[in-house]
């Protein structure tokens, strides 16, 4: 499974301007995928400001996460975001 998959899967089931969730239970589901690994995706689509947890642990993508599919890379990679000592 890769990452750009939870990624659209998210945004399909959840929306940033409306606020809308969904649960990391329901996101494995629907991508047949082990929880845990869809956790680990969520956390490093988080870790990018792609996707957002709220304080409940249900999840959305972000508004930045939905323009990054909007600009279509194919099969672009999504990266965890790595800390700077600046």
């Amino acid at each position: 499974m890769r990452r750009r998959a939870v990624l659209e899967r998210l945004a399909a089931t959840s929306d940033a301007r409306a606020r809308e969730t969904t649960t990391v239970g329901a996101l494995a589901s629907d991508l047949e995928a082990d929880e845990r690994a869809v956790e680990a995706h969520l956390n490093a689509l988080i870790a990018c400001a792609l996707a957002r947890r709220d304080a409940t642990g249900k999840v959305r993508v972000t508004i930045t996460g939905e323009e990054f599919l909007e600009l279509d890379f194919g099969d672009g990679v999504v990266v965890d975001a790595a800390p700077t000592d600046h």
